[in-house]
């Protein structure tokens, strides 16, 4: 049976978990300035750069839905919810973090492997982010470059052996529009399905810069979507280290605010009107924000006309999104009951798996209370397969 015979949904929006194979020769070429996996015996495996110690991840962070089957009883969840992200302190979440790599379900890293994965979920295939943020705001630019075409070649890797169940995106060094595009002509060439930038541009220049354009026209002509992944950052912006001591549940209930500088650079500074084919995805800030948001711009759109005839006279934002735009969600609610107002279609389901956030291995079920007062028709528009 191919995809197209499979009636199980895809998520939109699930991640890989880089192996110490990514960063492979980084570390002899450049130094303490390279990622590494290191081993403890009591602290299991990380992600390490020596020369940025506060990028130091235990491996497991990232993949603490996994555990959820190791559960005695198992985690509690809300109607057309998530299941609990359990405790830190829980053991089958310690036994993550000690054993590292080899405590963890094989899929994760294996895409032969992920298939298993994705029949217990009731899932027929999933477009693969990264899991290790930082690849997208490393200093050194060629180690950028190195990391990110190690990457490349490693998701490829995941998508061919998984026989067509993962759909990779390719990471590109923004940084450097030159050798973005190269990289980007590079991935095509090679096989994978699409591109994932930081939610934000660099600090020197913005989405909307001519520098981009030949990134913006090869993406389009190749047909390959352009995807922003929240917490994907090029730098942390000034104001969100200026808002770094708010009470942490207010900095996780903003997070689409990461990516709104970018919409207004690709809606109204022109991106979207020159290059009128190009989608872009919005991977993991949810949706329910967004009607209202649009809103917001047309109306700042208007008012910067008015006071300014000779800037660009503004088009309707919210054709502009319906034409161009898709937001993942996972168990908003909030996106569904909004949905007529942005358009069903531009919505697309994401189980996040393996993160905290994720609906794994309970997706199936969620998605059935999700939709329970929607038609069929509003289902299939929502959740592809």
């Amino acid at each position: 049976m191919t995809l197209l015979d499979d009636p199980r949904p895809i998520s939109a929006d699930s991640h890989a978990l880089e192996g110490p194979e990514v960063f492979d020769g980084l570390p002899e070429r450049f130094g303490d300035d390279a990622p590494r996996v290191v081993h403890s015996e009591s602290k299991g495996d990380w992600i390490t750069i020596p020369n940025q110690p506060n990028r130091s991840r235990n491996v497991a962070i990232m993949c603490l839905a996994g555990t959820r089957l190791d559960y005695e009883t198992p985690l509690p969840r809300a109607h057309a919810s998530k299941p609990s992200a359990g405790s830190i302190d829980d053991p089958e979440i310690q036994a993550y973090f000690k054993g590292g790599y080899a405590a963890m379900r094989p899929g994760l890293r294996d895409g032969a492997r992920r298939p298993d994965d994705q029949d217990i979920d009731g899932i027929s295939a999933e477009v693969l982010y990264p899991g290790w943020f930082p690849m997208f705001g490393l200093p050194n630019l060629d180690l950028l470059v190195a990391l990110q075409q190690n990457y490349n070649n490693w998701m490829h890797a995941q998508q061919v052996a998984s026989k067509g169940r993962l759909v990779g995106l390719a990471a590109l060094p923004v940084q450097d529009p030159g050798r973005a595009y190269e990289e980007l002509n590079r991935v095509i060439k090679l096989g994978l399905k699409g591109i994932v930038l930081p939610s934000n541009a660099p600090r020197d220049r913005k989405y909307s810069d001519p520098c981009y354009e030949p990134m913006w026209a090869l993406a389009e002509e190749a047909g390959l979507p352009v995807a922003f992944h929240v917490a994907c950052m090029s730098h942390t912006p000034d104001w969100l280290k200026a808002g770094s001591n708010r009470d942490p549940i207010v900095q996780y209930a903003s997070s689409s605010a990461l990516i709104h500088d970018t919409l207004v650079e690709l809606m109204v500074r022109g991106v979207c009107v020159k290059y009128p084919r190009l989608k872009f995805v919005l991977a993991e800030f949810n949706a329910g924000w967004i009607a209202h948001w649009l809103d917001k711009v047309q109306q700042g759109w208007a008012r910067e006309y008015a006071k300014d005839s000779s800037s660009t006279p503004p088009v309707d934002v919210l054709e502009l999104w319906k034409r161009q735009f898709y937001a993942t969600i996972e168990d908003d609610i909030a996106a569904l009951r909004t949905a007529d107002m942005i358009g069903e279609e531009t919505l697309l389901w994401g189980s996040d798996y393996p993160h905290t956030d994720s609906t794994w291995p309970c997706s199936a079920q969620v998605l059935d209370e999700m939709f329970e007062e929607y038609s069929a028709e509003t289902r299939d528009k929502n959740t592809p397969h």
